[in-house]
């Protein structure tokens, strides 16, 4: 039975016309599942009796079950969602006034191991579906709509490297964007990418949402111990694929680079002007990170002192930066700490836990 959170605008009308049915029919169910948040058929009064008994026989609207949810101090919430293999991954919202930003995962942990980031250590066990990407988004906006608010802006930079599974992200931020699912505008729904260069220039003429990359370093040297995606995709690839992207933008629009400050790893004055030089003539903001902290990482935050002459260091340099404010750290819900519960394929989450226990053999 189809999961009808699975389907677009595009490829819902499809389905039904391929029944036998009208378009705007599709456009109807997107009204009630969406806007009203009716996902029972016999709940959709103003469809025919057929059409409802059809719908029944053949699909559902089906949610993600939140099986844990946690607030913070200061108001961020991270919820754990089960989806269809048993595995759970991690959403977080962040409340802000006059906006509520949705931090969504695409993966069940992470193909990629960045050193810094504690989904990567969690293995991984699959790609998402469009439904349980979609469904986070769903099941948040329900939550939010009791107090009269929304889901007003989405960041792909939950679990896992969206553009490795660009069939379900793209049919969801279609929905992210329409009008009769949430509406959301294309300047607040943004894909994070730790640099799968091929798939950012595919990008170009598919979708113009915001577009985050996770650079962290400013030379290939650096960013190969960092991101182990840069051996394949190296820096002048990358930011040529990111070119190319923005050019599909229109002037006005800018891309996000995303530096996490590790302590004494890439948070000199030196390595700050290194990045301005780097991103000259690229039409960017540089948003900067301090680390957050997660159990055997081998990291640590750098002061605030050491974070400001960074961030006074590029802007001298002529790059606009902007300090993310760390929320949600005692949950667990800050930038690189998600984890949720993955069976992972790769082995990498026993390496990593047999790591730790060597770590607190030795120290003890």
């Amino acid at each position: 039975m189809a999961n009808l959170f699975d389907y677009d605008r595009a490829g819902l009308e499809a389905r039904f016309q391929a029944a036998g049915h009208r378009a705007f029919h599709a456009r109807q169910v997107m009204k009630w599942a969406y806007h009203r948040g009716c996902l029972g058929f016999a709940g959709m009064t103003d469809l025919a009796k057929g059409l409802r008994t059809w719908l029944d026989e053949t699909a559902s609207f089906t949610p993600l079950q939140a099986v844990r949810r946690r607030a913070s101090a200061d108001g961020t919430i991270k919820w754990a969602m089960r989806i269809g293999n048993g595995d759970c991954v991690e959403t977080v919202l962040i409340p802000e006034r006059g906006r509520n930003t949705l931090c969504v995962s695409s993966q069940v942990g992470c193909m990629l191991d960045c050193a810094f980031c504690a989904t990567g250590k969690q293995g991984f066990n699959g790609n998402l579906t469009t439904a349980e990407i979609i469904g986070q988004v769903w099941l948040v906006n329900e939550e939010l709509k009791q107090r009269g608010q929304c889901v007003s802006n989405v960041v792909l930079m939950g679990m896992g490297e969206p553009l490795l599974n660009c069939e379900a992200v793209l049919p969801a931020v279609s929905l992210m964007l329409d009008d009769l699912a949430f509406g959301i505008s294309k300047r607040r729904v943004t894909i994070s990418t730790a640099g799968v260069a091929p798939a950012i220039r595919a990008l170009a003429g598919v979708t113009d949402v915001s577009l985050a990359v996770s650079l962290h370093a400013s030379t290939d040297a650096l960013r190969d111990q960092l991101v182990p995606l840069n051996r394949k995709y190296p820096l002048a690839e990358l930011l040529d694929a990111c070119r190319h992207y923005l050019s599909s933008l229109g002037d006005r629009r800018a891309l996000t680079m995303e530096y996490t400050l590790l302590k004494g790893v890439n948070d000199s004055p030196a390595q700050a002007k290194q990045l301005a030089r780097l991103l000259r003539g690229l039409r960017c903001k540089v948003n900067l990170i301090p680390f957050n902290p997660f159990s055997g990482s081998g990291f640590a935050r750098p002061s605030a002192e050491v974070v400001r002459t960074f961030q006074t260091t590029l802007m001298n340099a002529g790059q606009a930066a902007m300090l993310r404010t760390t929320r949600g750290e005692d949950i667990g819900a800050a930038c690189g700490q998600l984890t949720g519960s993955v069976v992972d394929r790769t082995r990498r989450q026993a390496r990593y836990r047999a790591g730790l226990q060597l770590l607190r053999e030795a120290a003890a």
